[in-house]
């Protein structure tokens, strides 16, 4: 993937899942869901074991199925033998999905093939935070 598909992606994208998100404040997933807030994208918490709960002053969905159809984004915090179902699940639930990221470490070439074969991007082991820190700045980092 380009630079310029990057950018792209960060600055056209709005409505973003994030799956498996946690409620403890030091985990990966619980500082990019908190950029994500903070950078003014629109997030949906997704993880069945905290469902009901609010993270980052968000609610925690228990799946992507209780989720608004119009996603652009799934960001994949999951091991990657798990990334398969998730992937399948995003395509088939949301027909304005234009992005699946797995995170570092969740990548999986197949999910990816499967994604791209439908017409989304596929991002694998790279974080929206670091990409948006590198393309746009360092003063766009979290805090």
């Amino acid at each position: 993937m380009t630079d310029d598909e990057f950018r792209r992606i960060l600055a056209d994208t709005r409505r973003i899942a994030v799956v498996g998100v946690s409620l403890k404040p030091e985990r990966p997933s619980h500082r990019v869901t908190q950029w994500l807030v903070d950078m003014g994208y629109e997030v949906f918490p997704v993880n069945p074991g905290h469902a009901g709960r609010t993270v980052c002053g968000r609610p925690v969905a228990a799946g992507l199925g209780d989720l608004p159809r119009d996603i652009q984004m799934v960001d994949i915090f999951r091991s990657p033998e798990h990334v398969p179902a998730v992937v399948a699940e995003a395509l088939d639930l949301f027909p304005a999905l234009e992005t699946v990221w797995m995170q570092i470490g969740a990548g999986h070439p197949e999910a990816a093939a499967m994604a791209r074969g439908r017409g989304v991007a596929a991002v694998m082991d790279r974080c929206p935070v670091i990409e948006h820190a590198r393309l746009f700045g360092a003063a766009s980092a979290p805090r």
